[in-house]
């Protein structure tokens, strides 16, 4: 008699609903990562690109422009401190550049008065005042002139500013109550600001074209304006 066999089905049936589950578990899982997967990308912010200078940190429309070229192919933003002697030093220089390149070439002052230095603000505040009567380049070159007279004082000297000021002509009144307004403080402050997004750490701060210049000598600044206007 022939014998019985166990049943295939019987024996292999255990093993075989183990492997569905493993089967319908994995795919769950995959499942549930391509979700998840899903939902992640499509609400991952996109990446950001670099954000350029924005001109209106760099000038700005009140910004005092001491040049105006017909046709202008390039501009040149200083950053500078009216107590600092390294922009005092740079300022005929950039008087000579001015002339030979003031016809192809905006040049743009803004206020940076460091906190290092006691007298930086108000003289800075001075020339505002002074600039508000359209006298913002002989105030300016007068702070330089006399820096040795008033620099590293560790008193105000708001008194000696007023005589540059009546020695400009400049009405008085208007100077003083330029001096005290909030409108005029704010300006600087605003200078300030903006020179730190842009990464002004210290003075003179020299930018051609929205490009901070690292500049090792006067024959190489000479050659960047020289190919900044070509």
């Amino acid at each position: 008699m022939t014998q019985a066999r166990p049943s295939t089905a019987t024996t292999t049936d255990p093993a075989r609903k183990i492997r569905i589950v493993l089967w319908i578990l994995l795919a769950a899982i995959v499942g549930a990562g391509l979700i998840w997967y899903a939902i992640f990308t499509a609400n991952k912010p996109e990446p950001v690109a670099a954000q350029p200078v924005s001109d209106a940190q760099l000038v700005r429309d009140d910004s005092h422009r001491l040049t105006t070229p017909a046709t202008e192919k390039a501009q040149l933003v200083e950053f500078l401190d009216f107590e600092c002697e390294s922009c005092r030093a740079a300022a005929p220089l950039v008087e000579e550049l001015k002339k030979e390149y003031g016809d192809q070439i905006t040049f743009v002052n803004r206020y940076f008065p460091l906190p290092s230095h006691k007298n930086s603000g108000q003289a800075a505040l001075a020339v505002e005042a002074a600039a508000q009567q359209g006298k913002y380049e002989q105030m300016a070159a007068k702070m330089f002139e006399t820096q040795p007279q008033w620099g590293e004082k560790q008193d105000f000297q708001n008194a000696l500013f007023r005589t540059f000021a009546e020695e400009l002509g400049l009405d008085m009144a208007q100077y003083d109550a330029a001096m005290a307004a909030e409108e005029t403080k704010e300006r600087i402050r605003k200078d300030i600001a903006d020179g730190k997004a842009l990464g002004v750490t210290g003075t003179p701060t020299f930018f051609l074209n929205g490009e901070k210049l690292v500049l090792n000598s006067e024959g190489e600044f000479r050659q960047k304006l020289e190919d900044a206007v070509k």
